[in-house]
């Protein structure tokens, strides 16, 4: 696979086992959502997993560097960014373990059968198609609105390719969470643990980070909640573990 950059592309550092990213200088570029979910989840040794709408490709990198999963699949409908994906994966020379397929959400479990992996993962788009103003950037647009999948279809999806008591890991936003707990009950999806993302301290909280079994039982965790900034400016120092802000050891919560 060719691997040089396009024009309007940049490589940006994770700084996590010296894995580089080629990410549009005027798309869509991965953000705290997305460094939060890759720490949040867990994939042991041998498990399958599927990134259901994975952009750049940063989680599945992100998750073959911090784990000992066996193989990461990442599945991005829009052909160009899922060419950039595969070209990053191809740069870090991870063809052996993770794979960028192009293909709809709406169509993962026609795409790679029932019961197919053992951990989903997904950062989907956050607002309902008909609310917000729309980016006038298409590739934006897709990647914060349901204008290709909705909520419902995400859960659906995981569930469907979800071994028994497979987990599913979602970052999303907290005024949905009425939706998501309709969309796990109707899917037979048990909330497992949840972890709530502040700005600041004494601010409202602006992400969710949450794990869900197929099948699994109603007990339920709740974590200690993520400060993003102790100001403006200024990251919490338990930001900066998840991250790995500290370039003296690269860790990118390795």
């Amino acid at each position: 696979m060719i691997t040089n950059l396009q024009e309007g592309e940049r490589l940006d550092d994770l700084e996590c086992k010296g894995y580089q990213i080629i990410q549009k200088k005027d798309g869509f570029c991965f953000g705290t959502d997305a460094v939060l979910l890759s720490s949040f989840v867990t994939v042991r040794e041998s498990e399958r997993v599927l990134d259901m709408g994975t952009g750049t490709g940063v989680i599945p990198i992100l998750l073959e560097a911090k784990t000992k999963g066996k193989q990461f699949i990442g599945l991005e409908i829009q052909q160009s960014i899922a060419d950039m994906a595969g070209r990053s994966v191809a740069w870090n020379h991870l063809e052996d373990t993770i794979q960028i397929r192009t293909g709809d959400i709406k169509e993962a479990s026609k795409l790679f059968g029932g019961a197919s992996f053992h951990v989903v993962t997904s950062n989907p788009p956050y607002m309902p198609a008909n609310t917000g103003l729309k980016n006038p950037n298409e590739i934006k647009a897709i990647s914060r609105h349901e204008i290709y999948c909705t909520l419902d279809d995400v859960v659906r999806e995981a569930s469907k390719v979800l071994k028994a008591n497979g987990r599913f890991y979602m970052v999303h936003r907290p005024q949905r969470l009425g939706h998501i707990m309709e969309a796990f009950i109707k899917y037979k999806m048990k909330l497992r643990r949840l972890q709530m993302v502040h700005p600041m301290l004494g601010k409202e909280a602006s992400l969710v980070l949450i794990e869900a079994v197929k099948y699994g039982n109603p007990y339920v965790v709740v974590e200690e909640p993520i400060i993003l900034y102790e100001r403006p400016g200024v990251f919490t120092h338990q930001y900066e573990e998840i991250y790995g802000k500290n370039r003296s050891n690269k860790k990118c919560g390795c």
